[in-house]
């Protein structure tokens, strides 16, 4: 297939040779809708709680105390992640500030570079146009548009899975003198155990492991795979810092890490359980809206793994890119492989979330674009129609929840006001009908043009472009709001009290626990949940000058003690209290919505 002039990709017969040469006005135009999906407004919504703010402030702490060994937060050591993020944030405070842009920035950066690494891969391997549609249906899906915005490990992680991944790949579906790729597959497990511990080479090792076991490819991983000198490497630059931190901590650390590891798999920690099913409907909403492509793309898959083993004609080795006509699904066998390993492991674990599942969505495009470009090449392709069926009743779905979303979040508002004060104030604006009526004119051209026999490759830019604009309306609608009512307010409070309050004074969080204000407060703060209060008096005592902030509803449940403290500033429901009334505020804190009484 040739990119046309109108737009749409013209099939070319399945005897015409592959083009693997880099397309320049492809890639400048994939990475520049990276770039804006990724970058625009990154710094323009406030930290969300609690991962973002707690992984931000950790990199800030390490930035400003230079201990760039023993992660902290709140001035307290941070076991829960290993170290290479942190590093990774310091570098971006020192060029671009503390703030929540430079905090985000790591992600955003190795996200343009997964977008990047996807589409050099799948050109090599598969040509330039399904390394067109595989790259571009890893960058327009919602999870990974997500992560790739926000100040966590996933993002950074991901990459490096992905990198040891393909280096695997290279390493051993080359010519013998390409099987130095194979050494990528253990520096990218190495600091994908740096960013996010035993699962940044789990992943890795499960797909290999499933993927050779499936094609009896042992002997050549063997005879290819550098075994001793990789493990060497790998453990050259994964566990010195570990080794560093057992002997900073002793005990103590071996403790926190088996809980955040071994804990996570078998107990649900801070409430994040689910059932086994839990991460299907996870990849059809975050892989949307090529969800609809994937269990096609997968069983496609299976059936010709299934087929080939039947026939006793699995590939003792795996091709060349010279011969990869000759066994075309080679690589979508190791994709699904991938997949399915790290599927069953995510589902089997007893902590559940979302974006865990993330490692997994290079080779779900993988899979999602060779089926396309199967369907678009191919009018007899099996599953097309039920494939956009699904796509669009998907889309439907989101188009009806966004729709409802308003009328709901009125009703049910007033049970948020524990953690959103002014919840049942505010209103969604008109993001979600935008969202929407994009949702229902997209899903009604990508049925229009799926289902039509000369207009199918149409159907991907319409759910592509829906995508998009979906993320642009939801960034540029209905986020300002949340974070100018929501989530901004008590973290301008926090960042006052920490201007105004010495190294000796206290500033108190009371309340939902909010570990973002400990970032935007710039010092060690006392976090007491409510339901502790009594925890509040010993501190009212000591000498210096002591702020606390606090949801303005809460005010009556304080200790009797500060029933004196006059409030010196208050923002959409949640207020700062002073033992003492002199109070600087700055510049740009200084809002019309933000009150300073007697004044």
């Amino acid at each position: 297939m040739e990119p046309q002039m109108n737009g749409e990709l013209t099939p070319l017969s399945a005897s015409a040779p592959i083009d693997r040469s880099i397309q320049p006005l492809a890639l400048v135009l994939l990475l520049a809708m990276a770039t804006v999906l990724f970058f625009v407004g990154l710094g323009s919504l406030g930290l969300t709680d609690r991962d973002e703010g707690r992984n931000a402030e950790a990199g800030r702490e390490m930035y400003e105390t230079g201990n760039y060994i023993s992660p902290t937060f709140n001035y307290e050591p941070r076991f829960a992640k290993p170290v290479f993020v942190y590093w990774l944030m310091t570098g971006s405070y020192h060029l671009f500030g503390v703030n929540e842009f430079a905090a985000r920035f790591p992600s955003a950066l190795f996200g343009l570079g997964l977008i990047l690494l996807q589409y050099l891969f799948l050109t090599r391997c598969r040509g330039r146009v399904v390394g067109l549609f595989g790259a571009a249906m890893l960058l327009l899906n919602l999870e990974i548009i997500g992560l790739s915005r926000m100040a966590l490990t996933d993002s950074v992680l991901i990459f490096f899975t992905t990198l040891s991944l393909y280096g695997f790949w290279l390493g051993v579906s080359g010519e013998e003198r390409e099987r130095h790729y194979m050494w990528l597959f253990y520096v990218g497990m190495a600091l994908a155990t740096l960013t996010k511990g035993p699962i940044g080479f789990l992943i890795p090792m499960l797909a290999v492991g499933l993927y050779l076991w499936l094609t009896r490819s042992w002997p050549l991983f063997r005879r290819r795979g550098y075994l001793i000198p990789g493990l060497i490497l790998f453990v050259a630059l994964a566990l010195p810092w570990y080794l560093t931190m057992l002997n900073i901590h002793g005990e103590r650390y071996t403790r926190s890490a088996q809980g955040d590891t071994i804990g996570r798999f078998f107990g649900a920690m801070e409430g994040h359980g689910g059932t086994l099913l839990f991460y299907i409907p996870v990849f059809l909403l975050g892989f949307f809206p090529w969800s609809g492509l994937l269990p096609f793309a997968w069983y496609h898959s299976y059936r010709s793994w299934r087929e080939a083993r039947r026939a006793g004609t699995l590939p003792p080795r795996q091709p060349s890119p010279v011969e990869a006509q000759a066994s075309p699904d080679a690589l979508e066998w190791f994709a699904a492989a991938w997949v399915l390993g790290g599927f069953v492991f995510f589902s089997l674990s007893s902590t559940r979330l979302p974006h865990y599942i993330g490692p997994l969505f290079p080779a779900a495009a993988i899979l999602a674009a060779c089926y396309w470009n199967r369907c678009v090449t191919d009018q007899a392709a099996p599953g097309l129609r039920a494939a956009i069926h699904t796509m669009t009743a998907v889309g439907s779905i989101l188009a009806l929840a966004f729709a409802v979303l308003p009328p709901l979040y009125a009703k049910f508002a007033g049970k948020l006001v524990d953690e959103f004060p002014l919840a049942g104030q505010v209103t969604l604006g008109p993001g979600p009908y935008t969202v929407a009526s994009i949702f229902l004119l997209g899903m009604g051209l990508v049925a229009y043009f799926g289902l039509s026999e000369t207009r199918k490759p149409a159907a991907f830019w319409a759910a592509g472009g829906s995508l998009a604009l979906v993320v642009l309306a939801v960034t540029q609608l209905t986020f300002p709001l949340i974070n100018h009512f929501v989530i901004e307010p008590p973290q301008q409070l926090a960042e006052v009290a920490g201007l105004n309050l010495g190294p000796q004074d206290r500033l108190i969080l009371y309340g939902q626990p909010r570990p973002s204000l400990v970032f935007y407060a710039k010092r060690k703060a006392i976090v007491v949940p409510k339901g502790e209060e009594a925890n509040i008096k010993p501190y009212l005592t000591q000498p210096g000058r002591t702020m606390i902030l606090l949801p303005a509803a809460l005010r009556n449940r304080l200790p009797f003690e500060t029933m004196d403290y006059p409030v010196m500033l208050e923002r959409y429901g949640y207020i700062l209290l002073a033992s003492q009334s002199l109070i600087h505020v700055p510049e740009e804190a200084e809002k019309p919505a933000m009150r300073i009484p007697g004044h």
